[in-house]
């Protein structure tokens, strides 16, 4: 510490990349400082630096990040209380540029495992990471305002996020006690053969349209009776709600009841929820995928014939290509991939969909022969998708009842209350019989695809555009409707995750199935930090394997 005090009070005027050499690791009384990367500008990005607090000293109960769902809760509290401090001693070290900056991470509502905080399960150790804009007047260095920020502004809020006798031991127990629930409940939903459940008293309508926390005085979730179950949590005891079993499952009511409410919180919380979201005691099949349609996407040798087939140009659709899909074909090769990525619940809403791909009426199926039109709409498949593999479906529909005839359940939504009518919908369908050809033989998918994977640039650079995609290099990966994708730091994770993969099979045609497989096994094993090589980890939170999935297949291009 004394000796990284000393080289700072000699750098004092000189030119801004004399910081370069402060890089190092330095002993401070509580933790060690590591100054990983120095920004070469006062203008440029600021500099990445880290934390390690040594597990005696962090003093965390071992019980609380032994078991990984554990370990994560923690991870994110702990972030959030570093975050918040550091928030408050941003820019009170003055200079040009980004000089005082101080910034860390801030999560969304969401619990996953980020890169900005890491706990080690055998020892307790507690790793921070941050930025900090190194102070300058003009371009020489501003010696003062540095040691200020790292000597006397940054020790107390590292030691009163990191060390437990600091925290808010209460809040801290209760939000350990909230992870243990919440894999409780996921644990029974398997048990019962449910693929969403949603706790009564959840309040689902979100603050505004680009806001995720909870809208003040809004209706309670209740579940209709009988959908009710009632799970035995191990800290709440008794939680009650609505389940939603395996097979397909209409969301149904008026514009504005809360249908697509509904459907985005089960979109949502594939991932677990703070405390105060409103939505913690919500959860969904950790493999549920959004689906909607995605016009102008590429497609790569995929095949679609279960949905499309016998197109007039005498294109193969069991291996399939094209630069600029439609919206049918696109939603087509988008449930296609979703089998393939693992997807046990596809979730969809009308909306967002393809019409000519989720039906086709009477009339037309009069006017053009079912033979004449190489389109095999959603609803002659969704039941079979359930039947022969295993893959429920939740849809949202607001104009189309035909869909009352293949589903098991349906939910009407009625100003933000669930009802279930299923038997009043399936006795009111009878009146309007399905006038449609049935679909026969098995849904075959060709699980062995092999992809080509281009090489990477040698200095390829990374830039995330929030959650509608990035650039790799030269080109453009646009993701902005894999919806699930929760923020940049995610986005930049999948960007790695892809870049990893260039760099070790550029150049080789390789299974689908085993690029994935790989980077979940490295995620498994190293954590996110394994996407990176090198001392500087950047902010990066943990991806699914659907989105990896989704990320190879809109980046590697048919050769036409």
């Amino acid at each position: 510490m004394r000796e990284l005090q000393s080289k700072i009070r000699g750098m004092d005027h000189r030119g801004y990349p004399a910081y370069k050499g402060l890089k190092g690791k330095y002993r401070f009384n509580k933790y060690e400082l590591s100054i990983d990367h120095v920004q070469g500008d006062p203008f440029a990005s600021p500099s990445s630096l880290s934390v390690r607090i040594a597990g005696k000293m962090a003093g965390i109960p071992e019980e609380y990040y032994k078991e990984k769902h554990r370990r994560v809760a923690l991870e994110d509290f702990l972030l959030r209380g570093f975050a918040a401090g550091v928030e408050k001693i941003s820019f009170q070290a003055k200079g040009s540029g980004k000089s005082g900056l101080v910034a860390a991470s801030r999560p969304g509502q969401e619990i996953m495992e980020r890169s900005a905080c890491q706990v080690n399960k055998d020892n307790g150790q507690v790793l921070f990471r941050f930025a900090v804009g190194f102070p300058a007047r003009g371009r020489s260095i501003a010696a003062e305002e540095l040691e200020k920020i790292l000597f006397r502004l940054l020790p107390p809020v590292v030691e009163k996020a990191g060390l437990y006798g600091n925290l808010n031991q209460k809040a801290l127990a209760d939000v350990v006690e909230l992870a243990d629930d919440q894999k409780a409940i996921r644990d029974q939903m398997k048990e019962m053969g449910l693929v969403a459940f949603v706790a009564d008293g959840s309040v689902l309508p979100r603050e505004s349209g680009v806001s995720e926390r909870p809208m003040r005085n809004a209706v309670e979730f209740i579940s209709p009776d009988s959908m009710k179950v009632v799970l035995q949590l191990p800290h709440k005891g008794e939680c009650s709600g609505m389940g939603i079993p395996q097979g397909v499952t209409l969301i149904v009511g008026g514009g504005y009841h809360g249908k697509s409410t509904l459907l985005k919180t089960l979109e949502k919380t594939v991932y677990p929820h703070i405390i105060g979201d409103g939505r913690e005691y919500a959860a969904t099949d950790e493999s549920g995928m959004k689906i909607r349609a995605e016009d102008g996407r590429s497609v790569c040798e995929e095949d679609i014939s279960p949905f499309i087939r016998n197109l007039p140009n005498g294109k193969d659709t069991a291996c399939f290509s094209t630069l600029d899909a439609s919206g049918s074909t696109s939603q087509a090769a988008n449930t296609v991939e979703a089998v393939w990525a693992g997807s046990h619940l596809l979730l969809i809403d009308e909306d967002t969909s393809a019409t000519n791909f989720m039906i086709r009426d009477e009339l037309m199926e009069q006017v053009i022969a079912a033979k004449k039109e190489p389109i095999v709409p959603f609803i002659k498949r969704v039941g079979q998708l359930y039947q022969e593999k295993g893959i429920s479906t939740i849809l949202v529909v607001g104009s189309c009842g035909a869909f009352f005839h293949v589903a098991d359940k349906v939910i009407q939504m009625d100003r933000y209350l669930p009802k279930e009518i299923t038997e009043e919908a399936k006795e009111a369908a009878k009146a309007f019989p399905l006038a449609m050809e049935s679909e026969t033989g098995k849904m075959d998918f060709l699980d062995n695809r092999s992809v080509y994977l281009p090489k990477a640039e040698e200095r390829s650079k990374i830039k995330v555009m929030g959650t509608d995609g990035f650039s790799f290099g030269k080109k453009q990966v646009d993701l902005r409707y894999l919806e699930q994708i929760t923020d940049s730091e995610q986005m930049l994770a999948i960007a790695k995750a892809l870049e990893y993969l260039s760099r070790r099979y550029g150049g080789k045609k390789i299974k689908l199935s085993e690029l994935v497989d790989d980077v979940e096994s490295l995620l498994r094993q190293e954590g996110i930090s394994g996407l990176c090589e090198g001392n500087v980890i950047p902010n990066m939170a943990m991806p699914r394997r659907m989105e990896i999935a989704g990320c190879i297949n809109r980046y590697i291009k048919p050769r036409l």
